[in-house]
């Protein structure tokens, strides 16, 4: 499980930090692809039934690599929106409301940690 943001914390302080045990790759459009393992004791067995792949794709749309791409362990929330807003401008809005429900759709997905520095 992951730990509970309290309350008393600001969202856009927070760092993020990409989970090392799934890879990606960048297209030639510049789109980033999260590549996930399907090597648990099920999907083997499923697998061999039903033929499906060894990996799951998830396919990122702009703003989503964007942001994927601005993750280094570095920047905060506030320092990723800015990063949006040069990037996207108005494409973007709004704002504040996608970027922190997209952190935690990454989040409960166990993509990234949120971290308080």
């Amino acid at each position: 499980m992951f730990k509970k943001i309290k309350k008393s914390v600001n969202f856009l302080e927070l760092v993020p930090q990409k989970n090392n045990t799934f890879k990606w790759e960048v297209d030639d459009e510049g789109l980033v692809q999260i590549i996930i393992p399907r090597n648990g004791v099920l999907d083997r067995i499923v697998r061999v039934f039903f033929k499906t792949p060894e990996v799951m794709r998830i396919d990122l749309d702009p703003i989503g690599s964007c942001v994927w791409k601005a993750i280094d362990g570095q920047r905060n929330i506030q320092d990723i929106a800015n990063i949006l807003k040069e990037e996207f401008g108005d494409k973007a809005e709004p704002l504040y409301e996608r970027l922190g429900t997209y952190m935690n759709i990454l989040r409960n997905n166990k993509f990234i940690t949120l971290e308080k520095r």
